[in-house]
């Protein structure tokens, strides 16, 4: 039999020809650009329509290919120099004749009206387009691009594209329509920049920045100094243009101050965060300062660019700016997003800074948690008894409701009173400190190794706090149900309501998990509740409001401040939980309202009523310790579903996110291997006593 071996010249063909297919391709999708450019050309237009058609063009590229489409127009203008040159000098010549002032002003740049109505103008002109004028900058944009998804492609397409193709227009068309360009457009930003620097310095004078920063009514402010220091540039740099023999000015006393207010900013939004609190009026006027200033800068830059090349690449840096900022001109949400930002930040904080205290990092720490967690078990499980009396009296859905949710909320507030700690009320706490050392990390990317140890921490933290609650929620349920059966003579709880009592923690048939993971979602609002009457705090200076109330002046001075002050520290955890016992207390009544199957399951309250259930009758040690698994269940979803939103919510608000997961996971995975003891109780030190040793095993 014989063999034949393989031509060895048989993949080196296949591979010629699949590159010949390739290439033949190639050549029909640029046959067929060049085809819809010619054919575009071949039009006579003015030139906003011509822009419009070349927009076009670019758009029907999409993400995938407009950067593509870009680098074909070029090189089929620099192909056809006599279009180039054409297109040019209309170009230039739309340029002379068009006002500027519009875009410079507009785009990009928060509008000086209240949150609210800015969204609602924005609204109205989505439904309801302004007539277009003649002659301005904003509507030719407006026009070129109208599409709600051109920011997605425009951003595709590199500024150094942008200056190739200007550069090559700017080389083929007439040297007088370039130069009549160039003084035109140097007119417009000169008074630009004299408008914007105006309206920076009027700024000192609202009242919101002088309630956060003092020293603004005493001393002149940056904003101040820069809007005087422009007036001299713009006035020095116009007279030079009407022809006086004068030397470029020199703008380095400028910059400082434009780089001075920018920190007054930065200082204003820092108190906002922190002491002075804030507020969507605060945080949209700082966000339009902030714009205002990043817009005066990258117009200076462009009126002190040393050459013609650093004139046009700064010129089309502007031009693209503009064009994304175009996309999102009437958008409610990016408007909202961005102004929101700063208060976001400034509740997360608020819950961050309570955090720490909430993380148990060593044996000490643990067991202060699972003390405090101790005294909320014993409250919670009065809580639970009333409740069960008050839904056993018979009352009307919506009397029930009222009693019940002041049940939760009065009771929750009372245990913060007491120093307690409810095991689910640190979740929203724990993950703003996590937030926060996401955000110390270089460049926002914490170490992996440092994240997950605090990762263990946090959940070490909040289990210790779940069998804080549950152990004395269930020793006090057995001592009260056994003192009654002495004091009674019989059940504390008859039958029916101990079965419901068991069927309601059932994970699937109950619905357990479910209602477990709306108790979440309340606890993570909760959070957000104490986050923003912190802020609110600080932003109405309400410590200051009580010592001076006049109606409090009988308490004395001392008493007085010690009120004023204790009020003001724990305004935030006071309304946190009693909107946190309100909302757990209304979700039945919505349910009933509704029909959907709406309740709450909280870990604290199951093991209390578990307790009072299985001491009044009890259903056997598998039952007993089945049920103590299903309480656990229910707190896990409890503890991870506000964990993980809080999580979300506050990296959202300081820009942040965990870059390294899968290593910070890894170490975990390493962690649970070696030493899996560290999840439910903090290691103790190897200088540690042979004491604190075995207080530890």
């Amino acid at each position: 039999m014989q063999t034949h071996s393989a031509d060895p010249r048989a993949p080196k063909a296949k591979q010629k020809a699949r590159q010949r297919a390739h290439e033949t391709a190639q050549q029909k999708k640029q046959d067929k650009i060049h085809k819809q450019l010619t054919a575009l050309f071949a039009e006579e237009q003015a030139v906003p329509e011509v822009l419009a058609d070349l927009v076009a063009f670019l758009r029907r590229g999409g993400v995938a290919h407009a950067a593509e489409r870009m680098d074909e127009l070029t090189m089929f203008l620099r192909e056809n120099s006599e279009l180039a040159e054409n297109l040019g000098s209309q170009l230039h010549g739309q340029l002379v004749g068009l006002n500027l002032y519009p875009a410079l002003v507009n785009l990009g740049i928060f509008a000086r009206r209240a949150l609210l109505r800015e969204m609602a103008t924005r609204l109205y002109d989505r439904l309801i387009p302004p007539p277009r004028e003649e002659g301005s900058s904003l509507d030719l944009l407006a026009q070129l691009f109208h599409r709600k998804r051109d920011a997605k492609w425009l951003i595709t397409i590199q500024p150094v594209q942008w200056l190739r193709l200007y550069a090559l227009l700017a080389r083929a068309s007439d040297e007088d329509s370039v130069l009549a360009a160039e003084v035109h457009v140097r007119q417009e930003v000169l008074y630009v920049l004299e408008m914007l620097s105006i309206w920076v310095a009027a700024e000192e004078l609202e009242p919101e920045l002088m309630r956060i920063d003092k020293k603004l009514i005493d001393i002149d402010s940056p904003f101040i100094a820069l809007q005087r220091e422009m007036q001299i540039f713009t006035r020095h740099e116009a007279r030079r243009m009407e022809g006086a023999d004068l030397p470029p000015f020199d703008a380095s006393h400028l910059w400082v101050m434009l780089e001075q207010s920018q920190e007054q900013v930065n200082r204003i939004r820092r108190r906002g965060r922190g002491t002075a609190g804030s507020s969507l009026t605060v945080a949209h006027l700082l966000e339009r300062l902030e714009q205002t200033l990043v817009r005066m800068s990258s117009l200076l830059s462009l009126l002190t660019a040393e050459t013609s090349f650093l004139v046009m690449k700064r010129g089309v840096a502007l031009w693209q700016h503009l064009a994304l900022a175009t996309t999102v001109k009437n958008s409610t949400l990016d408007v909202w997003r961005t102004s929101t930002a700063m208060v976001s930040r400034s509740i997360t904080q608020n819950k961050s800074d309570h955090g720490e205290h909430y993380i148990a990092r060593d044996v000490a720490s643990f067991y202060a948690i699972m003390r405090s967690a101790a005294g909320a078990g014993f409250v919670i499980a009065l809580m639970a008894l009333l409740k069960i009396h008050i839904e056993s009296l018979g009352f009307a859905p919506l009397a029930n409701t009222i009693l019940v949710s002041l049940n939760y909320g009065l009771g929750f507030v009372l245990i913060h009173i007491l120093r307690c700690t409810i095991a689910t009320k640190q979740p929203a706490m724990t993950a703003a400190s996590f937030a926060a050392e996401v955000e110390r990390g270089e460049s926002g990317r914490a170490v992996p190794r440092k994240l997950a140890s605090l990762l263990i921490d946090v959940n070490r933290s909040q289990w210790a706090a779940v069998w804080g609650n549950i152990s004395t929620a269930v020793l006090t349920a057995a001592i009260v149900s056994v003192m009654a059966f002495w004091w009674l003579g019989g059940s504390l709880l008859d039958s029916e309501t101990v079965r419901y009592q068991l069927a309601a923690i059932e994970p699937i048939s109950g619905m357990a998990l479910f209602f477990a993971a709306i108790a979440g979602v309340w606890l993570f609002c909760s959070g957000l509740i104490a986050g923003y009457f912190e802020n609110r705090a600080d932003y109405v200076q309400l410590r200051e409001r009580l010592f001076q109330h006049v109606l409090l002046s009988w308490l004395g001075e001392k008493y007085r401040e010690q009120f004023a002050n204790y009020l003001h520290e724990n305004y935030g955890a006071i309304m946190g939980n009693f909107f946190f016992g309100v909302l757990l207390g209304v979700t039945g009544y919505i349910g009933y309202l509704t029909g959907l199957p709406l309740d709450i399951r909280h870990v604290a309250f199951s093991s209390a009523n578990l307790g009072f259930a299985v001491f009044s009758d009890f259903p056997g040690v598998f039952a007993v310790l089945q049920g103590l698994f299903f309480v656990l269940l229910i707190g896990f979803v409890n503890l991870w579903v506000s964990f993980t939103l809080a999580l979300l919510v506050a990296m959202q608000a300081r820009g942040t996110s965990i870059q390294r997961f899968r290593p910070m996971m890894r170490f975990l995975w390493q962690q649970l291997r070696e030493n899996p003891s560290i999840f439910v109780f903090p290691a103790v030190p190897e200088g540690a006593s042979e004491e604190a040793r075995e207080k530890a095993d």
